[in-house]
């Protein structure tokens, strides 16, 4: 067996793993990379394989970042399957139909060759094939089995087995306890892993301040007639703030306020949810709700169109805006931005991953003034971030998960994350574990035989 690592190698974004048996060539993910012109070029470049020579793909979850590049993929010959979970499907189909759109317009705007257009969209969509948590499957001699990661809706580990050799692929791993997700799965043997180390060398506030933190945010900005912008990614952050912020409500925690679900992403994700309550944590759910609807309350407004985004701006504080995209690298969170960031009544709160490179970085860095659509802004508004609301494990959780496999693995390949947070996880591995561990390099080859 060989892998080599096609992406998210000393860097968050583009996960793509190729793997090669005796009898098999697939990949276990194909992202996109994201975060400026560097980020462009990689996408843009060729793969370290033949496309059309793929049996098949494995799909850890919807993520852009892991499921990015697959049109891609079919535009340069892939025509095989791609399996993963049934909700994975769903997502991954909105969240690439929102990305061919995007690139579309900006290849318009820019004059430039589009990565992939729709027709590549349409190819790829049919290649899905849906599968069950702890349902092994075999597909030319390769065994595989999805584990819930905890992540997002779907999301998920896969235990692969393979010419005589098991290994794991954590995908990303979540950040329990979240009020809508079950806690992530524990694996307990393996002779190789590769995962993720997003935050590898960060310890993320008690979980309990996730909902207090956020109910203080909009107190506070209702205080003050001010305006809360919330960007945040439309798959899983937005659905687990509105279930948070409907609790409150629901209990007389907080007065009534408008406030905007201004993604049209995040509202199709929402109805994708409520098909799969079968994944929900049926234990949390009886606190999030005293009706059947998780996802709404008074004053919520859910915006489709841009002119009933535009609109918004006519509304009178206090509002709180919750818009695409998490990292504000695009999206409709952009224009709200440029009309509210030169106000000091305004609080910009992140409640996510940011990439080095992206708006987001820059504003939780401090930096006082930005480029919007190539225009600079003055920074009056407030910055604040939650880490607690990550859907991404810190470093005590991802060394938990490590700490149950009870047949230890050979060596841990660690990928997803910044530099520091690689090498910085890496050395925790060793030494914490006495597990050995590598950080690959982007395209190195490693045989695992």
């Amino acid at each position: 067996m060989k892998i080599t690592f096609c992406g998210a190698a000393r860097e968050v974004t583009g996960s793509c793993y190729f793997v090669e048996t005796t009898k098999a060539k697939f990949l276990v993910d194909c992202g996109l990379f994201q975060g400026g012109m560097v980020a462009d070029e990689k996408n843009e470049a060729d793969f370290p394989f033949k496309a059309k020579d793929l049996d098949f793909v494995l799909l850890t979850h919807a993520h852009l970042d892991h499921s990015g590049r697959l049109p891609l993929l079919h535009k340069r010959g892939f025509r095989g399957k791609i399996y993963t979970t049934h909700p994975s499907i769903d997502l991954t189909k909105i969240i690439l139909e929102d990305s061919v759109n995007l690139i579309n317009e900006e290849a318009e705007r820019e004059n430039i060759k589009p990565l992939y257009q729709i027709t590549d969209l349409v190819g790829i969509e049919h290649s899905f094939i849906g599968s069950h948590y702890r349902k092994p499957k075999t597909v030319k001699g390769v065994s595989f089995e999805f584990f819930d990661a905890g992540h997002i809706l779907g999301s998920a580990q896969i235990k692969i087995i393979a010419d005589g050799h098991t290994i794991v692929f954590s995908g990303d791993l979540g950040n329990p306890p979240v009020p809508l997700l079950r806690p992530t799965e524990f694996i307990d043997s393996a002779d190789y892993v590769v995962m993720e180390s997003t935050y590898g060398n960060k310890r993320h506030e008690d979980f309990h301040l996730r909902k207090s933190r956020l109910i203080s945010a909009i107190s506070k900005s209702i205080s003050k007639n001010g305006t809360l912008l919330i960007p945040a990614f439309a798959i899983e952050r937005a659905q687990e703030i509105l279930t948070q912020i409907n609790e409150v409500v629901e209990k007389g925690g907080l007065p009534h306020f408008p406030m905007f679900l201004d993604s049209p992403m995040a509202i199709k994700a929402t109805e994708v949810f409520k098909l799969y309550p079968d994944y929900y944590n049926q234990e949390s759910l009886h606190n999030l709700t005293k009706d059947d609807d998780l996802f709404s309350f008074p004053g919520l407004k859910l915006t489709y169109t841009s002119d009933q985004s535009k609109k918004i701006n006519s509304v009178h504080p206090p509002k709180v805006i919750l818009a695409g995209s998490g990292m504000m690298h695009g999206g409709r969170i952009l224009h709200h931005l440029r009309h509210n960031i030169e106000n000091s009544n305004t609080t910009i709160l992140i409640v996510g991953f940011v990439v080095e490179n992206s708006l987001g970085r820059r504003l939780l860095e401090g930096d006082k003034s930005v480029k919007i659509f190539g225009q600079p802004y003055k920074v009056k508004a407030q910055v604040e971030a939650i880490g607690a609301f990550s859907s991404h494990a810190d470093q005590p959780k991802l060394l938990e998960w490590l700490d149950h496999f009870t047949h230890k693995p050979k060596k841990i390949f660690i990928t997803h994350g910044e530099v520091n947070s690689a090498l910085d996880f890496s050395e925790s591995v060793k030494s914490t574990m006495g597990i050995a561990t590598e950080v690959p390099e982007l395209f190195a080859n490693y045989d695992l035989s």
